[in-house]
């Protein structure tokens, strides 16, 4: 359960400039995920529904090049609506939204956020799950919010495979996020499976990228 001194703690992890949350980002995307920023921003842009929902959205910076790579293909962005718990995360997406009139942030916890049932066609989280003090609660207000036939598409970091260098290193940057507050922790696949069915979800697809999990979810 999320607790007042959890929120605390992780808001506190977030109180440096926004551009510096992005360049951080990258590395850890390069070094923690063994991922790549364009497999995440060609998932992601696939899965933005008409009446949208980014939960824990940071800065903005991978929603806005979704956007962008979705302007690109033809597709049209309809309503977005992004939510985060740290004020100073919401200031890098206002600034980097602020010509957008379809696109609206709100400081929200993402296990309470203040919406309507079955307010969205569609939410994304972003390299955020694993993040959150309380990603059950949050998984559980999602599948709240969307309708039903609404879709849920998240990554999550997994724990490092195998004890080679890659791994060891990512070990070491994963306990030097959970010493900062920006992870709570890593997880295991058939774990991130368990949280999304207790939350309701029905799981259409799945696939590991280094250490990256991505899932596609129902809301039955």
């Amino acid at each position: 359960m999320m607790t007042s001194k959890s929120l605390g703690t992780m808001e506190d992890a977030y109180d440096s400039p926004p551009w510096w949350y992005d360049i951080r980002g990258l590395f850890i995307l390069t070094f923690a995920y063994n991922d790549t920023l364009w497999r995440q921003v060609r998932f992601f842009s696939g899965h933005i529904g008409d009446n949208h929902l980014d939960v824990a959205c940071g800065t903005g910076s991978l929603l806005d090049l979704a956007y962008r790579y979705r302007q690109m293909s033809g597709r049209v962005n309809n309503r977005i609506t992004g939510i985060d718990y740290a004020q100073a995360m919401l200031v890098g997406a206002v600034r980097r939204f602020r010509k957008r009139g379809n696109v609206a942030f709100h400081q929200a916890d993402a296990a309470a956020m203040p919406f309507d049932d079955c307010a969205f066609d569609a939410a994304t989280i972003l390299n955020s799950l694993h993040a959150l003090p309380d990603p059950a609660g949050a998984l559980r207000d999602i599948h709240r919010v969307l309708k039903p036939q609404g879709t849920l598409a998240a990554n999550i970091l997994l724990q490092p495979e195998g004890t080679g260098l890659l791994a060891r290193f990512a070990n070491r940057i994963n306990r030097w996020g959970q010493k900062k507050g920006i992870l709570n922790r890593a997880y295991r696949i058939d774990e991130v499976e368990r949280l999304l069915l207790d939350a309701g979800f029905a799981i259409r697809e799945s696939f590991r990228k280094g250490n990256c999990f991505y899932v596609l979810s129902d809301k039955p």
